[in-house]
């Protein structure tokens, strides 16, 4: 999803002129760093990689740091803060889009660094997420997700951390989130569920 991000934003960026280059230190951390209307984007928090990730107050935007000139105020790129807003505001609702059609139960789950991590055993209402494995069950949210660039589900933690926080069930335990939890107590208590009990996270 970065590298898309990127080409997208390199593919706004080159649609207007080019400016100078610009320094390497206007490119440090917490350097601001100016639209092509003069009005600042947002200040520099990270630099890798020949990637400057711009904080906009609204997003973590990456900039080619060869698309980042010399302006007039200072550190400048070919857009306004409100087209980089827009369009991070585009990916992140596409990503969205993608995680959710793909956050299924039953689905395949892999760790950030590629590892298989189990399926999805039940999603709720309050998007709390519950992943199963040989080893156990790991609690998560709906934004703890997303679609690798190979197009699998993908856990946003390491294997080593998913399975620090794995938790062991015991055999024959019913394995429900708190909401669901909640909502089988409340209709065991006006008699609309058998009121077994389960294993809530």
């Amino acid at each position: 999803m970065k590298s898309l991000k990127l080409a997208l934003l390199a593919t706004l960026l080159a649609a207007v002129p080019a400016l100078t280059p610009v320094a390497a230190n206007a490119q440090d951390v917490g350097a601001t760093v100016y639209g092509n209307d003069g009005n600042p984007i947002g200040t520099v928090e990270a630099v890798q990689d020949g990637v400057v990730l711009i904080d906009t107050g609204k997003h973590k935007a990456p900039i080619p740091a060869e698309l980042i000139g010399a302006g007039e105020t200072g550190p400048s790129i070919n857009a306004t803060k409100g087209q980089i807003d827009a369009m991070m505001d585009a990916q992140v609702a596409e990503a969205n889009a993608k995680r959710d059609a793909a956050l299924v139960e039953g689905a395949a789950v892999v760790s950030a660094d590629g590892m298989p991590a189990g399926t999805i055993y039940t999603i709720d209402s309050e998007d709390a997420v519950i992943i199963q494995n040989d080893a156990g069950i790991v609690s998560l949210t709906r934004e703890s997700f997303a679609v690798n660039p190979e197009g699998m589900l993908m856990a946003l933690y390491s294997a080593q951390q998913l399975a620090a926080n794995t938790v062991e069930v015991p055999e024959g335990a019913e394995i429900l989130t708190a909401a669901q939890a909640r909502a089988k107590e409340t209709a065991s208590a006006t008699g609309d569920d058998d009121g077994a009990s389960g294993a809530a996270q």
